[in-house]
């Protein structure tokens, strides 16, 4: 069995799929609106936003996107690009056995960069 796709709800579409292009080398597809767009990795994995409401996109507090890096200075160096963008991040710090952060994404949601 393989996973095709992941769904996430997300307050705008397109301006969470350009979040991810720009950050995370994500692919999207041309095409779509604010309201439904696709993205996918090197390794086949689709994902798909899909806005919703603002009372429709909560998640749980443990519910995250992960994205591995090749080594701690990959994170360090996405982190730091991330605070130069001005968005608000946390330092990296050792959890779980990995250099790692969270933040909170452009659509509502967490997304972990560890390495």
């Amino acid at each position: 069995m393989t996973l095709n796709h992941v769904n996430l709800t997300v307050f705008d579409a397109l301006e969470t799929r350009l979040f991810l292009e720009k950050y995370f080398g994500l692919r999207g597809q041309e095409g779509g609106n604010r309201g439904f767009q696709v993205v996918y990795d090197d390794h086949n994995l689709v994902l798909t936003l899909i806005k919703g409401r603002a009372e429709e996109v909560k998640y749980p507090p443990t519910f995250h996107v992960g994205f591995i890096q090749p080594s701690e200075q990959h994170v360090d160096a996405i982190n730091a690009r991330l605070k130069a963008d001005g968005f608000d991040v946390p330092p990296p710090s050792r959890q779980h056995g990995s250099w790692t952060f969270y933040f909170q994404a452009p659509g509502g949601f967490v997304i972990e960069v560890l390495g």
